[in-house]
């Protein structure tokens, strides 16, 4: 992991020290249970080839080539996510490309408009993309501080009336690359929300990635992708070097991008593909988890050949009730067949990730629903390195000691209000 200001080796166990309803989901703490990692430990199951094999199969299935070489520096929460990213474009000498899909007027916004004003001053090309729905509620304040200072802002797809599907399909793309050689991907927003420990209400729990090596070349794949929709320029000589990336660690890395398209995108793709080669245990991570009926098969069929499946999910503090209780109408059928169900209680969960039998981890900005899949653009690393996926097993474990249980006898009690509630979202979930 990495620590808030200084990079760590991935490797690195210890925790950082820099740091700045009465009808939903019921149950019982999980503090005191086997933890998911110990209790795959004891199973003493080899975990490389279980990697190789999944190599092979990933790239079949999306066709995406799997570059070696990488360094994949785990940012849990605000507190070590802002600090980082606001080094990095502090640090830019050349270049800095950012894009999110939430962008709110706040002190984190101010800041990070401080910072992309400045680089801009000394010279660095800065091209920010915010998607026009999700960052629709930023100041013209803040804007006009990076226009002012030369950075080109630019909003994606705005709500077009001769156009009216084309809303319906957002960037939620959560990108930040410096100098072509330094990458940032993940769950986080640029807002106040995020700014803490993800501990406390009102400080979302998040998980970022900061990347070197050559994948990093994939997440600026994944900005210029949604950047050429309002600007045709590829590359300008005065700034994109194309440096070599030098081997940077020692983590293999898949950027997969999610495009809004009919059927399933290469995200849907391989997390499919992921459950399908579970052996052992699959920990899914996820602020919003609306499953369509072959991604819950697969589940179900995976817990019934003998695999751990583990879910967390946002608790009492979602921040979508609407989508969370679509999501519940699938509960019932997933606790039936013996899947773990937390709900995470201290503040809104907000990260994205899986990890499966303890080799290969996802994190990026993809949920488990329908809009994720098919609807917007997203930005996946699948990361096949047994240290990063065994870092995020532990924060799992960890964010189950703040996490309360479903169990499936008082959910089978629900009361009839929230079963009519679950039902009548579930019709929309695909909308989700």
């Amino acid at each position: 992991m990495r620590d808030a200001d200084t990079a760590t080796a991935a490797t690195d166990t210890t925790n950082p020290t820099d740091t700045s309803d009465g009808d939903g989901p019921t149950g019982e703490s999980t503090d005191g249970g086997a933890s998911p990692s110990a209790a795959r430990s004891a199973h003493g199951a080899s975990t490389s080839g279980r990697a190789d094999e999944i190599r092979r199969v990933l790239t079949a299935v999306s066709g995406v080539p799997i570059t070696p070489g990488n360094r994949v520096d785990l940012l849990r929460n605000g507190d070590e996510i802002f600090p980082a990213m606001l080094r990095a474009i502090r640090e830019a000498e050349r270049s800095v490309d950012l894009l999110t899909f939430v962008y709110w007027t706040g002190d984190v916004g101010g800041r990070f408009a401080t910072e992309i004003a400045e680089a801009a001053r000394r010279g660095v090309r800065a091209r920010i993309l915010l998607d026009a729905l999700g960052a629709k509620s930023v100041d013209d304040e803040l804007v006009g501080t990076m226009r002012s200072a030369g950075a080109d802002v630019r909003f994606f797809r705005p709500p077009d009336p001769r156009h009216p599907i084309q809303a319906t399909h957002r960037t939620h793309r959560k990108v930040l690359v410096c100098d072509e050689q330094v990458g940032f991907t993940g769950g986080v927003g640029i807002a106040d929300e995020w700014d803490g420990d993800g501990r406390t209400s009102g400080c979302w729990r998040d998980t970022h990635v900061r990347l070197t090596g050559p994948a990093v070349a994939g997440l600026r794949a994944s900005f210029l992708d949604n950047w050429v929709e309002s600007d045709h320029t590829l590359f300008d000589v005065a700034f994109d070097h194309f440096p070599e990336l030098e081997h940077a660690g020692d983590s293999a890395v898949q950027v997969i991008k999610g495009t809004s398209e009919p059927g399933w995108n290469d995200i849907s793709m391989t997390v499919r593909a992921l459950v399908e080669l579970a052996e052992h245990d699959i920990r899914i991570t996820t602020a919003y988890f609306v499953p369509d009926d072959d991604l819950q098969t697969r589940l179900i069929r995976a817990r019934r050949r003998g695999v751990d499946v583990r879910l967390l999910l946002p608790g009492p503090e979602a921040d979508k009730r609407f989508v969370q209780l679509a999501g519940e109408a699938r509960y019932r059928e997933l606790l039936d067949a013996d899947i773990d169900v937390a709900c995470y209680q201290p503040s809104m969960l907000h990260a994205k990730v899986m990890t499966v039998d303890g080799s290969v981890a996802v994190i990026g900005s993809a949920n488990f629903n329908h809009r994720s899949t098919s609807l917007d653009e997203e930005v996946n690393l699948v990361v096949f390195d047994e240290d990063v996926a065994s870092a995020l097993d532990r924060d799992f474990d960890d964010d189950l000691r703040h996490s309360e249980q479903l169990d499936p006898s008082r959910w089978r009690r629900r009361t009839l209000p929230q079963r009519a509630l679950e039902q009548v979202m579930h019709l929309v979930r695909p909308w989700m």
